[in-house]
C-alpha cells in the first residue's frame, strides 16, 4: 500500500487546460471517489497518476517517491477500465497471469497468487474458459482479478460498473465494497453513480471543469455543500433550489419571500446581515418537504402549488408540484400513491433547519441553523 499526493498537478491539450492545479491527498489504504459530470477530468487523473499520460506542471508522489519522470511500468499502479480489456485469445488464468509472466516470476508463485485471487473474486470455476463464454460481471471480475494479482501500491477503477445493467451494478458494487475492507489497499475510484461513490468512498472529491469544487466525507458532502454545483450533485434526487428575496429581519430570523409571494422565515446565526439589494437562492432537498392538501394547516414554511406528475417507484415516490410561477418542486415521499392528488392544489411544508442559502453566485451562506442530517449512504 502507499499514499498517493498531487500537488499543483495541471494539465492541457492542445493549449486547453483539463486539469488545473489539483491538489488531492490520499492517504495510506484510503478509498477516494472521484465524481463529476462527463469531461471533467476525473479518468485524465487517473491516467496522469499510472503515468499514462505526462503532467504539464506539479507533482505526483506514490509513497514518498515523485513519479513525474517514473514509466508506467514501473509506477506499481493497477489500473481497471471502462472495458474489460481481455485477451480473446486467452482463458481466465491466462489473462490473469499475464503481467506476472512479463514480469518473470516463477510459475508456482504465479499459480498461487492467480488462484487466490480467484477465489476471493468467486470465478476460481472459470479459470479456463475464454471471454467469450463469460457474461459481463464475470469479465468485470477477471478485469479486476488481473489487476489484484499484481500486489500494487494502489488500485486506480475508471467507471469499472457502467457497462453492466442495473441488477448486476447493484451486486458488484456489494462485491467491490466488500473487496474494498478485505484488501485495504488504497484506491481512487471513478464514478457517475451516486450509490456507488456514497457506498465505497472513504472521501469524495467532486469535480467541475478541471478543478476540485469540494472534497470531504459522503455524509460532509451531502450534509454541508460549498455551493449549488455541489448541492445538486450530491443526492439521488435533485435538490430544489429556487431564488428568493430578502424582505426584513425579526429577531433571530429573517423574512424572504418567493416569487410567487410566499414569505419564508428562516433562522439565521452569527453576524451575517441580508441585503434586500442581492440576489438569494433557496435549496430544500425532496426528502425534506412534506406534502399536505389545502385544508391542513402547516406548522413551518409553505409553498403552494399543483401536482403535475407522480413517479412511484414502489418503495418510494418522486411528487412533482408546479408552483404558481411555473417552477417544478420535487417531493420525495415513501410507500403512499400520489396519483389522486394530479392536477390537485397542495401545501409543501418544510423547516428551516432542512434549508440551504445560496448567494448569487451558488456559494453557501452557512447562516442558517442545520441540525444534522441522518443520510442513507446508498442515498
Amino acid at each position: 500500500m502507499a499514499s498517493i499526493i498531487l500537488n499543483d498537478v495541471s494539465k492541457s491539450f492542445r493549449d486547453s487546460p483539463i486539469i488545473k492545479n489539483v491538489n488531492l491527498v490520499v492517504e495510506d489504504g484510503e478509498c477516494i471517489v472521484l465524481v463529476g459530470p462527463s469531461g471533467c477530468g476525473k479518468s485524465t487523473i487517473l491516467r496522469l497518476i499510472c503515468g499514462l499520460e505526462e503532467i504539464d506542471s506539479g507533482e505526483i508522489f506514490i509513497g514518498n517517491r515523485c513519479v513525474n519522470d517514473v514509466p508506467p511500468a514501473s509506477r506499481g499502479i493497477a489500473m481497471v477500465f471502462q472495458s474489460y480489456a481481455l485477451y480473446p485469445h486467452m482463458t481466465v488464468f491466462e489473462n490473469m497471469a499475464f503481467a506476472l509472466r512479463v514480469r518473470k516470476l516463477k510459475k508456482d508463485e504465479i499459480e498461487k497468487r492467480v488462484n487466490n485471487t480467484a477465489k476471493i473474486l468467486k470465478i476460481d470455476h472459470l479459470l479456463y474458459r475464454k471471454p467469450k463464454e463469460l457474461s459481463g460481471g464475470q469479465k468485470q471480475r477477471v478485469a479486476i482479478g488481473r489487476a489484484i494479482v499484481r500486489n500494487p501500491y494502489a488500485f486506480l477503477f475508471d467507471e469499472p460498473l457502467s457497462n453492466l445493467d442495473y441488477s448486476l451494478r447493484c451486486q458488484m458494487r456489494y462485491e467491490l465494497a466488500k473487496l474494498k475492507v478485505q484488501l485495504n489497499t488504497t484506491m481512487i475510484y471513478v464514478t457517475h453513480d451516486q450509490a456507488e461513490a456514497m457506498t465505497l468512498a472513504d472521501k469524495i472529491v467532486v469535480m467541475k471543469d478541471g478543478a476540485v469544487e469540494q472534497i470531504g466525507t459522503p455524509l460532509e458532502l451531502y450534509n454541508s455543500p460549498v455551493n449549488t454545483f455541489v448541492a445538486k450533485f450530491m443526492g439521488s434526487s435533485e435538490i430544489n433550489i429556487f431564488p428568493i428575496s430578502f424582505v426584513y429581519h425579526k429577531e433571530r430570523a429573517s423574512v424572504f419571500k418567493t416569487s410567487t409571494g410566499e414569505e419564508i422565515l428562516l433562522r439565521l446565526i452569527g453576524a451575517f446581515s441580508c441585503d434586500s439589494s442581492k440576489k438569494y437562492y433557496l435549496g430544500i432537498r425532496p426528502e425534506d418537504i412534506k406534502i399536505l392538501p389545502v385544508n391542513a394547516i402547516p406548522f413551518g414554511n409553505k409553498l403552494n402549488g399543483t401536482v403535475v406528475l407522480s413517479e412511484n417507484l414502489g418503495g418510494e415516490e418522486f411528487i412533482h408540484v408546479a408552483l404558481k410561477n411555473g417552477t417544478q418542486i420535487t417531493v420525495k415521499v415513501r410507500k403512499i400513491s400520489a396519483n389522486g392528488l394530479i392536477r390537485n392544489d397542495v401545501h409543501l411544508e418544510f423547516n428551516s433547519d432542512n434549508c440551504y442559502l445560496f448567494d448569487e453566485n451558488g456559494n453557501t451562506i452557512f447562516g442558517i441553523e442545520t441540525s444534522p442530517k441522518q443520510a442513507s449512504l446508498s442515498n
